[in-house]
């Protein structure tokens, strides 16, 4: 199409703001398309710049948007097609023409940014052209077929969620043809979703997918930002993960990915990053948000680390996120978000609330209010750490779980009635707000910190690889290498590792609330000691499923397969005195000095219900007797030997480190 054919086309009511970004007007792909920009005080008009680099050099036309009401300004355009690349330049008044900036709005992008190429040329007031720079928007087809496809809405306690990086998951999976793996469609290939489904998670957690920039450091290291917690395109999926290409076909991947995992019974939810942007802190780069409005996106203090925290008590802010959020649930069919450093969010001039805006706006929201809420419940500003005060329906991340059962079973507990207040949901966080057990997302790890694997091989990190002398990345790691730091063919630490992982992943699947598996934990895959792999695009994060543990990951199926098969370990009440009892290895009531003594080692939970369960837990370093309640019993799970069944009355034998489930196949007395 030649950009000789495109036209501004004059409006007939110029009060009549069309929706941010562009759209069609009429079908799709007839040619008449609005174009609306967020802009700022300072901008005096906007340029909506069509870019052809199909040639041996890049041609840009630039057509001036003629309306403006208020702080958008837009216009109608005659002539473009579908898959048009486009950018946005602002003009006049204080603005910095020279920058070629994303339509914050774009459905999706194509290419990266250049950082290397012009060192500080993407800065505002450097007086370099950044065009040749930029990735370009990308006019879209919103069409697509759903079919009868809708949100599973599945019940939060019968939820298990595993987390998952789209490119980690399948990039070395033997089975996923070779030109899709680690991407969409990877994901959604028969080979991964039977994987999926023989586990038995119920959801997949996708580490950001929403276009993101790699940080002008990563790139001068040779590294990228490969979690992708850099946000660029708040509304356009990642083109670095579609096998369909970067032209706007990216976006007809992703939607059939979420249908295909729909039809497998997997809902889809999405890491989400609106506390900041991939622009860097103050006085950054100007891709997008920075160049259209440098005052009006971003606040202070900065509660992120990365120097530029998004302000959603400004409208613009607060409203492009919310279209985000509805455009991910409305035109592609996502069953809810985990949100980012949640409470930099929901701040107000005085600190997190639960009034904040943004949080209003979400609960009063028809659609927004109806999907799964999961949010991060800490940042790193005053007042940040708020596990526990998100209010209902919003589950949370419980990073207290995390630490409590890695001292249970890689440390030191200090107190086995905290291992109890957690197993059971951690009543004390939530129950007061009336919320239940699944407000508690709990995990033993996540895509941040080691995995489950190297919770039981090393001692400390080894994130040499990342650049940074091993500095970044916590040393607080509550791990424990089970005597060798790192790889070791001594067959009794391989044995003691192997049952350390099962205790570990055991538990998670026992414990009331809402259990996530982080992807590759299954199969014990290892990141080598490194506990902040964000920029390792390589072995290190990809899953290796040829040395995959087959037996641990049948195992685990088990354990989710337990879960799932007995309400008892799933219910949505809390525990009580009628449905559950915590006893001594000595099948005695836990006593109050016991419950607080930091020396002692063994517990038993009893779940009372149609089916009588029973878990015992060994956390010592020797092996210990239990006296469980009269009745038959059948061993359902155990840790020393996953595929051991026998049935067990009176007093039972467990070695060090070791958890076994108990069904009783005759009433119990507890």
């Amino acid at each position: 199409m030649s950009s000789a054919a495109v036209t501004v086309v004059p409006a007939s009511r110029t009060d009549l703001v069309p929706a941010l970004g562009v759209a069609w007007v009429g079908a799709p792909g007839a040619s008449l398309l609005s174009v609306a920009i967020p802009v700022g005080a300072h901008v005096v008009s906007a340029e909506f710049c069509l870019i052809d680099r199909t040639g041996e050099t890049s041609m840009e036309t630039r057509l001036l948007l003629p309306n403006r009401h208020g702080n958008v300004i837009w216009g109608y355009l005659e002539g473009i097609s579908v898959g048009a690349t486009y950018g946005i330049r602002m003009t006049g008044g204080t603005a910095d023409t020279n920058k070629l900036l994303v339509d914050p709005y774009a459905k999706a992008l194509t290419g990266e940014v250049d950082w290397l190429r012009a060192p500080g040329a993407h800065r505002l007031g450097s007086g370099v052209d950044s065009s040749a720079l930029m990735p370009l928007c990308v006019v879209t087809d919103p069409r697509f077929d759903w079919g009868s496809d809708a949100q599973l809405k599945r019940p939060w306690n019968e939820t298990v969620v595993y987390e998952v990086h789209v490119k980690n998951a399948t990039k070395l999976h033997p089975d996923v043809p070779e030109h899709l793996r680690g991407t969409y469609a990877g994901l959604a290939n028969p080979a991964f979703v039977a994987h999926l489904q023989q586990l038995g998670v119920t959801a997949v957690e996708l580490l950001p997918i929403h276009q993101h920039v790699d940080e002008e450091r990563l790139a001068g290291l040779g590294l990228t930002n490969h979690w992708g917690y850099n946000t660029l395109g708040f509304l356009a999926p990642d083109h670095r993960y579609s096998a369909s290409g970067s032209t706007g076909q990216q976006v007809t991947e992703f939607k059939g990915m979420v249908k295909l995992l729909h039809e497998a019974g997997i809902e889809v939810l999405l890491d989400v990053v609106y506390n900041h942007t991939g622009e860097g802190g103050w006085g950054g780069s100007a891709l997008s948000l920075r160049g259209l409005n440098p005052e009006g996106w971003y606040r202070e203090p900065d509660v992120t680390g990365c120097g530029n925290t998004l302000d959603l008590r400004q409208p613009a802010a607060l409203k492009l996120t919310l279209d985000s959020l509805r455009y991910w649930v409305a035109e592609c069919h996502v069953d809810g978000f985990r949100f980012d450093l949640a409470p930099a969010m929901c701040r107000t001039d005085f600190g997190f609330s639960q009034s904040s805006a943004f949080l209003a706006a979400v609960h009063a929201d028809p659609l927004l209010s109806t999907v799964k809420l999961i949010s991060e419940p800490w940042d790193i500003g005053v007042g940040g750490y708020q596990l526990g005060s998100f209010p209902a329906p919003w589950s949370e991340w419980n990073d207290r779980y995390r630490d409590t059962i890695r001292d249970l079973w890689c440390g030191n507990i200090h107190s086995l009635g905290e291992v109890a207040e957690r197993m059971a949901g951690s009543s004390g966080l939530f129950a007061g707000a009336h919320r239940a057990p699944w407000a508690s997302v709990n995990f033993v790890a996540a895509h941040d910190g080691m995995t489950t694997a190297d919770l039981c091989a090393y001692n400390s990190k080894h994130n040499d690889a990342n650049g940074e002398g091993n500095r970044d990345g916590t040393d607080n790691n509550r791990s424990w290498n089970c005597g060798v730091e790192g790889p070791t063919t001594d067959p009794k630490i391989l044995a003691l590792r192997a049952r350390q992982r099962r205790n570990l992943l055991a538990t998670l699947a026992l414990s009331r609330g809402v259990p996530m598996f982080v992807a590759g934990d299954e199969v014990a895959h290892s990141q080598q000691g490194n506990n902040n792999a964000y920029c390792q695009d390589n072995e290190i994060s990809w899953i290796n499923w040829a040395a995959a543990d087959w037996d641990q990951c049948r195992f685990v199926a088990d354990a989710i397969r337990l879960r799932t098969q007995y309400p008892e370990l799933r219910s949505s009440a809390w525990m009580n005195d009628d449905s559950s009892s915590w006893l001594a290895p000595d099948g005695t009531p836990m006593s109050p000095a016991r419950w607080n003594d930091p020396g002692a080692v063994g517990l038993m939970l009893a779940l009372h219900g149609p089916q009588e369960l029973l878990v015992l837990i060994n956390n010592g370093p020797q092996p210990a007797q239990f006296v469980v309640p009269p009745g038959n019993w059948t061993v359902a799970l155990r840790t020393d030997d996953a595929h051991t069944e026998a049935d067990v009355s009176g007093k039972v034998q467990l070695i060090e480190k070791s958890l076994m489930v108990l069904v009783a196949t005759t009433p119990a007395v507890v």
